[in-house]
């Protein structure tokens, strides 16, 4: 069975004529007779009664032709959402870590469709750690992702957008608020609120933390930097952090560590040598050209 066979049936169903069908599809009759004789054969029933030089739809074809019509209306959609993906319309899915989904993801998609060329693109979001990040992005879940850099990934093009910063936090009245100054060492003093050790910055602070050879006493984990600042403000502990606008809202001091240079990069990724719709190559450009401005 072939989509030409259900178009010419449902062509001569609804003329009720071959031959007023045939000019329609702008075929010879004969070929029309032969294209629903053997789309009958293949179902094994009869779908036109003659009368005359007209024919009518028995039962089954009545029931035939509902099937039909539903198929090709299916047909329809799919040909006119795959032409809107093809064009400066289309959808994109991207995924990325907790501490962008604050500012940083929102502020770059709405900027995005603020030019006339992407206004009709959309989105989908989603917000995980980096690891089920990447396997998404494999898999074709998602189109972009923005996360930590992620090594022996070589289906993987990693693009470094942001560079933070990273920072101590303290509780207003902290000893080290009070100093003014913190080193790494002072977090082996203190209890300190953690990232996720699941997600990129907490295997980046915690490899920190290997390297310097600190212990810290890590007394929670939190997902991101809004999280983890608001156990901050309560006195829970301190925590090193990525500086970021979510940290500067609340009522904590926000120390330099003044013994190292600590910078936190955030990735945008793809996969390489992949079809893309013009919608992603175009937010893929975007971020390029755009998303390191903020």
């Amino acid at each position: 069975m072939t989509l030409n066979q259900l178009v010419y049936f449902q062509t001569v169903a609804r003329y009720q004529h071959f031959h007023r069908a045939a000019e329609e599809l702008n075929i010879s009759q004969p070929s029309l007779s032969r294209s629903v004789a053997t789309l009958e054969e293949e179902l094994r029933i009869v779908l036109f009664e003659r009368q005359g030089r007209n024919v009518r739809l028995t039962k089954y074809g009545r029931v035939f032709l509902e099937h039909t019509e539903k198929i090709l209306k299916d047909v329809a959609v799919a040909r006119t959402q795959m032409q809107q993906l093809s064009g400066n319309e289309g959808h994109v899915d991207i995924a990325y870590v907790f501490p962008l989904a604050a500012h940083y993801i929102p502020h770059m998609v709405r900027r995005f469709l603020k030019k006339e060329k992407n206004k009709n693109v959309t989105f989908s979001f989603h917000q995980l750690h980096t690891a089920p990040l990447i396997e998404g992005l494999k898999s074709e879940k998602y189109d972009i992702i923005f996360g930590s850099y992620v090594e022996n990934e070589p289906l993987v093009q990693f693009i470094p957008i942001i560079h933070q910063d990273m920072v101590i936090i303290t509780p207003w009245d902290h000893p080290l608020a009070r100093r003014g100054k913190a080193t790494l060492q002072d977090l082996a003093e203190y209890p300190v609120i953690g990232y996720d050790r699941t997600s990129g910055l907490g295997k980046y602070t915690r490899r920190l933390y290997g390297i310097h050879g600190l212990a810290p006493d890590i007394i929670c984990e939190s997902p991101d930097e809004n999280a983890i600042s608001a156990l901050v403000e309560e006195a829970f502990g301190i925590a090193l952090v990525a500086d970021v606008e979510e940290i500067h809202e609340r009522n904590v001091h926000i120390l330099k560590v003044e013994d190292e240079n600590l910078v936190h990069t955030v990735y945008m990724a793809y996969l390489k040598d992949r079809y893309m719709i013009p919608a992603v190559k175009n937010f893929i450009h975007f971020i390029h050209k755009e998303g390191t401005k903020l």
